[in-house]
């Protein structure tokens, strides 16, 4: 994200355009996105042609593209298209990942309308179209089958640092397309030679429209050699060429103790002797445990998911519950997550609804979600922050609110489009639906113990369920005992939803309300609203006053609905208890688990000197994880996380920045403990 003044943060700024016989030019480059002679076919030429692609594809099981650049997207639209023409010529489990950097990212409208130029690339057009981003700074993982998009919506001199930080991003070609050296040279820079010769390997390629002197000198510096090849159309040369002398990494500019020392035991290897081979155990079935076991199994990896109870049966057992997040004025770990795990997440579930995964009304609903903010306007902290982010958040004034609600009214508010509600024991039904997947209920209280090939999963009755070299920990508030981890203390909070009939105006709902709890439209003729908040409250029964206390809050903040809410019948309605599980932070923990005691002899020395810079990775216990911590927030933060672990589980570039991903390492609690002194 980007630093705000007084005001607060913003978004990307959008690039500014005009359109000149169907061409985008850019006003403030003065320069066109694309060849008027023919953007695909001189797309297909210099990049693809230039690379030497797809011939190098026949024997990848993993390529990387990083692309300075993005645009309209046709660079990708056409290797995309390329990469599926091709799928016959390149192993079954071949993967494709596709790293792109703008800085001044066009607005969705704008994409549609250039990409509409290319007939032959409606397919993949109208894919990029539905998942494409708002402006919101930082790195959005789009997914697409065997296709992985990571745009990144940064100036250069930003998004090199966050891509030389991601742990396991090898590039294999380069497409070096930003707007013509003499309008842009803040994107031909040594900065950028020298994080593509680090992130290289010898044989690493790159491709350029450009022929340009300069250009061509630094990458000869960078350890590049470049060749001038024929240019397209009026552009008589072009530059090419590989990387012979990759460029020493860098080292690191903080101390490293999220790495692991060791690489991780790979997911695919069988387990010789296990009484249920499975590639990776998860060990819990509601929302954090059923993303993690969908991400690895969409990679080719066997899962064994067990659970105490059923599927959904804890925290992720309430029959609604809203999609949310959270503005701030302040820039921050927590609101960076917030916003960018939301986007994660409203795209997967757009495409679960809209493949059938996910039955629309009754498993779900994108209908938005309205954040009442009474007295919105021009002197709010957030007013800039939120007309910078088109497509992602609006606001909308008391008249606008009542319109788009249905509720008389209704106070002003935030309104986030892409919001809604979801049953969640539909949503982890769906994403166990695997045939990679096996899925074990009724455990009862479940065992991790480590083995000389891995770990092995017991249940209550001391039976081995399952044995694999990876085991992904994601049971809630007992996630901290089952991974062994006492350190890491996890809060559980007492939350009670309540189900009220859909009569009068409540039917007329046509929106999420979030207020100090929440209202969804109806489901099945009745509305889940809630919940209560109580941290460390161990009763377990359904409370009267907890259903009033929820339907007073939603008279409070929608006085109109009074007469169509039961409150002088509370103690009969019907309702669910939960145990959300929370961090002091507020943020999730997700990634891999330290080995205490050796994990403090590593950084023991950040207790005499809370800056000090270790310069080695971590002790952790190998291939074991954590998801938990989420929160209220389990349908927003679940979906990222799943990825993010599968992707260290894999060895795969992260999906977020190292940054995040540091905010949400378990052992960030560890670190801060040394820091204190007081471990």
């Amino acid at each position: 994200m980007s630093a705000g003044d007084e005001t607060g943060w913003r978004g990307a700024q959008a690039a500014a355009l005009t359109w000149n016989e169907g061409v985008p030019h850019s006003t403030r480059y003065q320069d066109s996105y694309f060849s008027r002679a023919g953007g695909a076919a001189e797309s297909r030429h210099v990049f693809l042609a230039g690379n030497d692609l797809p011939g190098r594809w026949q024997h990848a099981s993993r390529f990387t593209i990083a692309e300075t650049g993005f645009g309209t997207g046709l660079n990708f639209l056409t290797c995309w298209q390329a990469w599926k023409q091709t799928r016959s010529q390149r192993p079954p489990s071949a993967r494709l990942h596709y790293l792109s950097i703008e800085g001044f990212p066009v607005t969705a409208e704008d994409l549609v309308t250039a990409n509409a130029a290319w007939p032959e690339l409606q397919e993949q057009a109208g894919a990029l179209a539905a998942a494409y981003p708002p402006p919101l700074p930082g790195m959005h993982r789009l997914r697409f089958d065997d296709v992985c998009l990571d745009l990144v919506f940064a100036e250069l001199d930003d998004a090199l640092p966050l891509i030389s930080s991601l742990p396991e991003l090898t590039v294999d070609a380069w497409f070096l397309d930003g707007f013509a050296p003499a309008r842009n040279p803040d994107m031909w820079t040594p900065a950028l030679y020298q994080t593509m010769s680090a992130l290289g390997r010898r044989g690493t390629s790159f491709a350029t429209f450009t022929a340009a002197g300069s250009v061509r000198r630094g990458l000869q510096a960078a350890g590049f050699v470049a060749e001038k090849v024929t240019g397209f159309g009026r552009k008589r040369e072009m530059l090419r060429g590989q990387l012979t002398e990759p460029a020493a990494p860098s080292p690191p500019a903080t101390t490293p103790w999220h790495l692991p020392r060791h690489r991780f035991p790979d997911p695919a290897r069988p387990v010789s002797g296990g009484s249920i081979p499975a590639a990776a155990i998860v060990i819990g079935a509601g929302l954090a445990g059923a993303f993690v076991a969908d991400a690895l199994a969409r990679r080719g990896v066997a899962v064994t998911v067990l659970d105490a109870g059923g599927v959904a049966g804890a925290a992720s057992g309430n029959r609604q519950g809203a999609l949310y997040t959270r503005l701030s004025h302040r820039e921050s770990a927590l609101t960076s997550f917030a916003l960018h795990s939301f986007c994660f997440a409203a795209r997967r579930y757009a495409a679960m609804l809209a493949s059938g995964e996910l039955e629309p009304g009754r498993d779900g609903q994108l209908c938005g979600a309205l954040h009442l903010r009474p007295d919105w306007g021009e002197e709010d902290v957030l007013y800039d922050t939120v007309t910078s982010l088109p497509g992602l958040v609006r606001g909308l004034d008391a008249t606008q609110a009542e319109e788009l609600s249905g509720v008389p009214g209704c106070d002003s508010g935030l309104f986030y489009p892409g919001s809604g509600w979801l049953y969640p024991d539909a949503v982890c039904r769906a994403l166990l639906n695997h045939s990679r997947i096996q899925v074990i209920e009724h455990c009862g209280e479940l065992s991790l113990v480590a083995t000389s090939s891995g770990w092995q999963a017991s249940d209550s009755a001391g039976v081995a369920r399952a044995e694999a070299a990876v085991a992904i920990v994601a049971c809630g508030i007992d996630s901290a005992t089952v991974a062994g981890s006492d350190w890491l203390k996890l809060q559980a909070v007492r939350g009670q939803t309540s189900q009220v009939s859909s009569i009068g105006r409540l039917a007329d709902l046509r929106t999420v309300i979030c207020h100090e709890g929440y209202l969804p439209p109806a489901r099945d003729g009745e509305h889940c609203l809630g919940a209560t908040f109580d941290i460390g409250d161990p009763d377990t029964a359904l409370r009267p006053e907890d259903h009033l206390a929820n339907l007073e809050q939603v008279v409070r903040a929608l006085p109109a609905l009074r007469d169509d809410l039961p409150l002088d019948r509370a103690a009969e309605l019907e309702g669910r208890v939960g145990y959300r599980c929370a961090t002091p932070d507020y943020l999730p923990v997700a990634g891999p688990v330290p080995a205490a005691e050796a994990f403090g002899e590593d950084y023991a020395g950040l207790r005499r000197n809370a800056r000090q810079l270790i310069p080695q990775a971590g002790s952790y216990q190998p291939g074991l994880y954590l998801c938990a911590g989420h929160g209220s927030r389990g349908l927003t933060s679940t979906p990222l996380c799943g990825e993010l672990l599968a992707a260290q589980v894999c060895a795969e570039p992260w999906p977020l920045s190292t940054e995040l991903a540091r905010a949400l390492a378990p052992a960030r609690f560890l670190v801060r403990a040394l820091k204190r002194n007081t471990r």
